[in-house]
């Protein structure tokens, strides 16, 4: 569980929501019209901007903002240590057994082991890593999508809610609830793109670059140990990717 993404948006809610009731009843910001045009119009305009099995895949998606299980680059490189070790003492049969948790380094080994050639094993993984952050960006984009049609979906509310003021001018009555929906309308689409999916696409492209840069790890160290480098310069390499805060400095 990501504790940010949670207390974030949960914290960002309260607090428009305190600033609500400080300035009287919550039931004044709630129009059932407003939420027609807003959340009923921005749904389907994105509907329509993707193919429906990918706007249904999305709602699994956003679990991702919110659950999301990695490993540390640092227990990636410890287990290609450990791998080049064995790989160097054993060939590349000895890495037939090794557990490896994670599938995309599992598959990389695999090859290792069917002996398929360093050309093959590098451009395989790449177009396994670019594929994935291509359908991981495709997800995301829906909510960016929905992160620009909500506040012009709300705009267009507020035109509507201004022409029905206006048509009705002489009736005083009629002024307030039109000045209610060109108003919410606005509120309601600001509410959805920036509290709601501008921290979620955030959040998600964020899980993307993690997920590519751990890849991208692993791809080195397989071929690494395909090439039979010294466990230890394997090491000293894939260390770039960590953060130069939590690199290890061996002394000699």
């Amino acid at each position: 569980m990501d504790i940010a993404t949670l207390i974030g948006l949960i914290g960002a809610i309260a607090f428009i929501v305190m600033a609500m009731l400080f300035n009287g009843d919550l039931m004044l910001y709630v129009n059932v019209p407003s939420i027609f045009i807003v959340f009923g119009g921005s749904l389907f305009v994105v509907l329509a901007s993707y193919p429906l099995a990918q706007f249904l895949a999305s709602g699994k998606v956003v679990a991702k903002a919110f659950i999301f299980r990695i490993e540390e680059p640092q227990e990636l490189i410890d287990k290609a240590v450990e791998m080049a070790d064995a790989a160097r003492k054993g060939g590349f049969l000895a890495l037939e057994e090794t557990e490896v948790p994670n599938a995309f380094f599992r598959k990389g080994i695999d090859m290792l082991v069917d002996g398929h050639d360093a050309d093959v094993v590098r451009a395989t993984l790449q177009k396994d890593i670019d594929q994935t952050y291509e359908r991981h960006r495709k997800s995301a984009n829906i909510f960016q999508t929905m992160a620009d049609v909500s506040p012009a979906m709300g705009m267009m509310g507020t035109l509507i809610g201004l022409v029905a003021m206006l048509a009705n001018m002489d009736d005083p009555k009629a002024i307030g609830p039109a000045m209610a929906v060109a108003l919410l309308t606005t509120l309601y689409g600001s509410f959805i793109a920036n509290v709601l999916c501008v921290p979620i696409v955030n959040k998600l492209t964020l899980r993307m670059e993690q997920e590519k840069l751990n890849q991208e790890l692993m791809l080195d160290a397989v071929l690494g140990i395909q090439d039979g480098q010294n466990p230890r310069i394997i090491e000293g390499l894939l260390k770039n990717y960590l953060a130069e805060s939590k690199r290890v400095v061996e002394e000699a």
